[in-house]
């Protein structure tokens, strides 16, 4: 997937600030338009969200939207590098802002300071090329994924626990989260990050391979993740990937779907909350 070229010409500016970008024969001044031309949302302010959207903007992608309704907490402080101990206690999407904008001011940030859910996930995603998760709850994520087939968005998706991480590329019609998982495990079954913790460091390894997938997704280079599922274990600093296929059965895209528009994850999920 390959974002169309809008974009005029690179200033004198841009062709400085991007050049270690253009010199490279797979990016080049017509991919670097591609970047400044891509729309890409971001689930998530946190710890994912967090390398994601730097990285995002750095590399010069136009426009990037984060969808989060939480502040920032001093335990967020251990990980989540979008923020800063002068943070602690406002909304993450006003502080992410303002280190973004730090970066580069010239990269449009979209604020969607409210919960995602069913009722506005479609709208806030039809102005964008690519979805990625950073959530860390499962009413969220199967929310994000099944918004983002039914939009016919690719979605990046990441998950960290403990000292484990995933990483994969849904392309519409190549599968799916409900491929691998048709349904959420029992309530409490799973911890989350809250509960069990995270390795500071593990969100950065995880997101920046996110951001990577988001980047080749845009200049149409490499080979994504799709099909393949990316195990990181870095207590023995492994790195593994597994095949993934479309589930012929699954109830999103498979071949006799029985989820054909968003529902109450919540429920679905056995009443988990719904937080970013």
């Amino acid at each position: 997937m390959a974002t169309q070229t809008k974009s005029m010409a690179l200033t004198p500016y841009q062709v400085s600030r991007y050049s270690r970008h253009i010199i490279m024969p797979q990016v080049g001044s017509v991919g670097q338009r591609k970047l400044l031309d891509a729309k890409v949302l971001m689930v998530g302010a946190g710890g994912l969200g967090s390398p994601i959207s730097i990285y995002l903007t750095l590399a010069g992608v136009g426009t990037v939207g984060l969808v989060d309704f939480d502040d920032v907490d001093v335990t967020n402080l251990q990980r989540q590098i979008l923020h800063f101990n002068e943070d602690i206690g406002r909304p993450k999407v006003e502080s992410a802002v303002e280190t973004l904008k730090a970066y580069n001011p010239d990269t449009v940030i979209n604020i969607h300071e409210e919960p995602i859910s069913s009722v506005n996930a479609m709208e806030i995603m039809k102005g964008y090329d690519i979805i990625v998760n950073g959530a860390d709850n499962f009413p969220t994520r199967y929310l994000v994924n099944d918004a983002a087939y039914l939009s016919e968005k690719p979605l990046v998706d990441g998950s960290i626990l403990l000292f484990d991480g995933q990483a994969t590329t849904y392309i519409p019609g190549q599968g799916c989260y409900r491929c691998l998982f048709p349904s959420p495990p029992p309530p409490g079954e799973v911890p989350s990050c809250a509960e069990a913790g995270v390795l500071g460091m593990l969100p950065g390894m995880v997101g920046t391979i996110q951001a990577t997938e988001v980047v080749k997704l845009i200049l149409g280079v490499g080979d994504s993740l799709s099909g393949r599922l990316l195990l990181i274990d870095a207590l023995s600093m492994d790195f593994r990937t597994v095949k993934i296929r479309r589930n012929p059965n699954c109830p999103l895209c498979g071949e006799e779907p029985s989820v054909t528009e968003l529902i109450d994850y919540v429920a679905f999920c056995g009443g988990a909350p719904l937080t970013g």
